[in-house]
């Protein structure tokens, strides 16, 4: 069956998960028939999609008549046969447990159309298994949806060992088509890929507090603060369950072996009834106040654990052929609300480090959770997950540029010693405007040189008229779809936003106009310079939008409030001059004067201390939203800068009263 031919739905299951995927369908305009095995639940799912629906219209992200058309959409099923009548695609999505599943997949092979794509959302379950209890495996699937459908963005496609190609291929395409990101998983292995990652560094966390090496206060701080996750590994399996995520673990042990025991931790804290978020308690009493983390409760030695952990998750996976380290990353960020993906994070902190923290861990507690896996020892020898050798020659992108600025002021594709790189917006004939396509070029080109070890990066725009002159309106509204302009945000946001979390510093070249997306581009960055003639402003109040790749935020935390409010709520152009006096442009240059200027800053935060920058970086923006916060990262910086190569370069060069040569060690 192909993609198009997906016209009726039938969801198994009206649990959260269940009716959320049927939410999300009709939304997009299916049919869907959602089941479940009494009136009593499947009205039940109903009316939350109703309530759902409702709250969705309330906050302006749907229209009246698309909420109308939603509901009347969904149809709810007692029976059966009647629910999968006609059905194109059958998603399942009832209790995460083998024998009910394999039930349910003997009476869909019973009733369901011949062609129909038979799919399940487990999280971690066989998908070969499930196909197994069909007479057409080949046209069974996963599509593993997160918690909750309607606003989380990844789908797992998960092949079978027999799911046919052209199967797995529209899959793929219905994920796309309700607007979510499919993330293919080529082979079936238990967890997929998210979980893969997710279980077992929840699982650590309880090992760590179930041997007495650290506490749960220090296991999440070490995760939150430290690592920079969204949440403490404690606070996270309240979150998802704390039963829940024992029984994936105890699914990976089962079918992966004894590296993937349950620590006694998770164990003890099911057997008391408490499983988290869900029942009023877990790790965590939400009843009487909820989850507090403090910064200064943050180890470094759990921090290394955590992230070891992960990283060797990683590594079998890819070793595995299971998917590669961009998807690895792609599905984490996405699933886990991750700001970088593990492969990411492991390539940063450096996988001979984490390998040697491994190995110690084994040494000390001879479990075979720690034994390296064979991809992470071959990786760890040569350049991390990700290749340090790229150059805008291995990427074709259509609307930047990617150049290498050499020591000798001097530009070319290929890296160089001084390794800054160039990345210009190329739009010229569209004055540099933003579309969808820049935003992943622009995400690509900040790949290849955080992979390529760039020491500082230049963002500037071709030509001299524009630097950026914002969105290009046209393809950024579209058809005006509410889903569609949220998933569009956040997109630019993370793409934007990584200018300031990356571990270089970053300068931007502003020369012409400067407006709208164009500014809150350039609002990312670590310095800013301008021409006195260049214009500047948030046009957006003029069409009735607002900034939305963190101009609402951003440009505040640079001018403060006053300031911001003024250029967003007159939608008035700036010159130059004003935005300097304002403290949003560092340095004015004359025009004829700018590229050297800007290579010439360029090249001189090249040659200064990398980790020192990146830390500095760090420590800056965790401190700007909670101060306590930034002191802590602070302090822990500077004590992990007293054992670095650079300091002590940095000390020989002050004593002989040269310059220093830095190399990031």
């Amino acid at each position: 069956m192909d993609a198009s031919d997906i016209e009726t739905l039938c969801v198994l299951g009206a649990g959260s998960m269940g009716h959320g995927i049927a939410e999300v369908a009709a939304i997009a305009g299916y049919t869907v028939r959602l089941r479940d095995i009494n009136d009593e639940m499947v009205q039940n799912g109903y009316e939350q999609i109703e309530w759902s629906v409702d709250k969705l219209v309330e906050g302006g992200h749907l229209e009246a008549e698309t909420g109308e058309k939603t509901l009347e959409r969904i149809t709810p099923v007692v029976d059966i046969e009647t629910a999968l009548e006609d059905a194109d695609l059958v998603i399942e999505a009832v209790p995460e447990r083998m024998d009910i599943k394999r039930s349910v997949y003997e009476e869909v092979d019973e009733y369901a159309p011949e062609d129909a794509i038979l799919a399940s959302n487990t999280s971690s379950l066989s998908i070969s298994e499930l196909g197994a209890v069909t007479s057409r495996p080949e046209q069974v699937c996963g599509l593993h949806f997160f918690n909750p459908p309607v606003r989380m963005e990844l789908v797992e496609v998960v092949a079978g060992d027999e799911t046919d190609e052209a199967v797995l291929e529209a899959a793929r395409a219905f994920v796309e088509s309700i607007d979510k990101t499919p993330v293919l998983v080529s082979k079936d292995v238990p967890g997929f890929v998210v979980n893969r990652i997710l279980v077992p560094l929840l699982n650590e966390a309880a090992w760590l507090v179930a041997t007495d090496e650290a506490t749960i206060a220090e296991v999440d701080a070490s995760a939150k603060f430290g690592l920079g996750l969204p949440m403490g590994c404690f606070e996270l399996a309240d979150q998802i369950g704390v039963d829940v995520i024992l029984d994936v673990v105890e699914h990976l042990h089962d079918t992966l072996g004894d590296g993937y025991e349950p620590a006694s931790t998770l164990i003890e804290q099911v057997e008391t009834g408490d499983y988290g978020k869900k029942t009023g308690a877990g790790f965590y009493d939400y009843e009487n106040g909820g989850v507090e983390i403090s910064p200064t409760d943050s180890v470094s030695a759990v921090e290394d654990r955590l992230l070891a952990v992960m990283a060797n998750e990683t590594a079998k996976l890819i070793g595995g052929g299971v998917t590669d380290a961009a998807t690895v990353d792609e599905a984490v960020e996405l699933g886990g609300g991750f700001p970088n993906g593990p492969a990411r994070m492991a390539d940063d902190r450096g996988l001979e480090a984490l390998l040697e923290t491994l190995e110690d861990a084994g040494e000390q507690t001879g479990h075979p959770r720690y034994e390296v896996a064979d991809y992470l020892a071959e990786r760890a020898t040569a350049d991390g997950f990700f290749d340090t050798d790229s150059s805008s020659e291995q990427l074709e992108f259509e609307t930047v540029t990617l150049e290498w600025l050499g020591s000798d002021g001097e530009t070319s594709e290929e890296v160089t010693d001084a390794r800054v790189a160039v990345v210009t917006i190329d739009r010229p004939a569209k004055m540099n405007t933003i579309t969808p396509t820049l935003l992943e070029d622009l995400d690509a080109a900040l790949d290849v040189a955080v992979d390529a070890g760039a020491r500082s990066l230049l963002l500037t725009g071709t030509g001299d008229r524009a630097f950026s002159a914002g969105a290009e309106v046209q393809t950024v509204v579209g058809d005006g779809d509410p889903l569609a302009g949220t998933a569009l945000s956040r997109r630019g946001q993370a793409v934007f936003g990584r200018l300031e979390t990356c571990p270089m510093p970053v300068v931007a070249a502003i020369d012409g106009y400067c407006f709208g997306g164009g500014m809150e581009l350039a609002t990312c960055v670590d310095l800013r310079l301008a021409t006195p003639d260049s214009t500047f402003g948030q046009p957006e109040h003029n069409l009735g939008l607002l900034p939305g790749w963190g101009g609402t935020q951003r440009l505040q935390r640079l001018i403060g409030a006053s300031r911001a409010k003024e250029i967003i709520f007159t939608a008035a152009h700036f010159d130059g001059e004003t935005m300097f006096e304002y403290g949003f442009v560092n340095e004015l240059v004359d025009g004829d004067d700018l590229e050297d200027r800007a290579h010439e800053l360029a090249l001189e935060l090249a040659g200064g201390p990398p980790i020192a920058q990146e830390l500095t970086k760090r420590a800056m923006d965790v401190g700007w939203d909670d101060l306590d916060a930034g002191l802590e990262v602070e302090a822990q910086a500077f004590g992990h800068l007293m054992n670095t190569d650079d300091l002590a370069e940095g000390l020989a060069a002050f004593s002989s009263k040269r310059e220093p040569t830095f190399e990031g060690k």
